[in-house]
């Protein structure tokens, strides 16, 4: 399968592996059901099916799968704009990435039983998908991202609004983990030069994270898709100078080097994939070859756990990579968190 880039050992993201991911997002994205929704209905005229509740994301099975489904198209487009999805891809953002569609999705936050809906991990990947649109260096792109723009500018504030009174950090390997959230929001600060919400990020992984040590990493459960460990890792990679990481990696994982904890480096195992969350597993592995990889770059040039990671990334991708399509359940959201792994490469 040397074509798509997935054979046993080499992982790495080409055209074909590329289209390969881009046929996928784009059998689903617009796929309205089986959907489970993330919905407070106020009466019996909020029962209704979700392209009326979301018209843009409405797809992917879940609102948040949709966010990154299109977040995978984005990015594939700007990576390999002549791919034979391309076209396509444009057509999809040009009927959905319009103001008023977005103002529609906007109106669903405005309601008073919205106010926690996808927190934090929707909010975030809304971010990351708006960071990818901004990268587009061309008229539809440009056009796209300003569209979507008033719906990043809803969650930017619903992070202000929810970070100083978050007491405390979710751990969790699931879609609550704070960790996760501020990684991906990071990006978006990043990109659109919004130092007023970085430094709010950093204030906050400060208060959660700083003092983190001796990481037992009791992981994985059997629905995670997130390492808590290793993204919190990837947090604070993100949001602390290099030399600042690297003091607090080696405290939060001091014995990594020697390959302790043993769960962090061997893949999870995935007994039923027609089971959505049992599935997850094989999102913890892409997830796990992801923060590894982007760790391993940010450590010295002559640190041990280099190759030890290195490893690691390769045996998580070998039992992932090859299963991002087949079950539904699996396949509507895990090229995403592969394409997550193989754009550090």
């Amino acid at each position: 399968m040397s074509s798509s880039g997935v054979e046993s050992g080499i992982h790495r993201l080409d055209a074909a592996l590329a289209q390969r991911f881009a046929t996928i997002a784009l059998g689903h994205v617009d796929r309205e059901y089986p959907h489970k929704l993330d919905h407070v209905l106020d009466g019996d005229g909020d029962a209704l099916p979700p392209r009326s509740l979301h018209p843009l994301f409405h797809g992917s099975f879940d609102w948040h799968s949709c966010v990154h489904g299109y977040w995978l198209l984005a990015t594939l487009l700007r990576l390999y704009p002549g791919i034979a999805a391309a076209d396509e891809i444009r057509r999809r953002f040009d009927a959905r990435f319009t103001t008023d569609i977005v103002a529609a999705e906007c109106a669903y936050l405005a309601r008073p039983s919205s106010r926690g809906f996808e927190r934090p991990y929707g909010w975030a990947w809304l971010l990351m998908l708006q960071a990818e649109l901004r990268r587009h260096d061309t008229e539809p792109g440009r056009r796209w991202a300003a569209a979507l723009q008033a719906l990043a500018d809803v969650f930017t504030q619903r992070f202000h609004n929810f970070l100083p009174k978050a007491t405390y950090p979710v751990r969790a390997g699931v879609h609550t983990n704070t960790a996760f959230a501020l990684a991906l929001a990071q990006e978006y600060a990043q990109q659109s030069s919004d130092s007023r919400l970085l430094a709010l990020l950093k204030s906050t992984a400060a208060r959660w994270y700083s003092a983190d040590a001796a990481c037992q990493a009791w992981e994985p459960s059997g629905d995670d898709f997130l390492s808590p460990a290793l993204i919190e890792a990837e947090c604070q990679r993100r949001l602390l100078p290099r030399s600042e990481f690297r003091q607090w990696f080696a405290r939060f994982l001091p014995r990594a080097a020697l390959g302790e904890p043993a769960s962090l480096f061997e893949p999870a195992t995935v007994s039923d994939r027609s089971d959505g969350k049992i599935a997850h597993l094989d999102g913890l592995n892409l997830s796990r070859a992801w923060c590894w990889r982007s760790i391993t770059g940010a450590l010295a040039a002559d640190d041990p756990l280099k190759s030890r990671a290195s490893t690691a990334v390769r045996a998580h991708l070998d039992a992932a990579l090859s299963e991002v399509a087949g079950d539904y359940m699996g396949e509507h959201w895990l090229a995403s968190f592969a394409l997550l792994a193989l754009r550090e490469s």
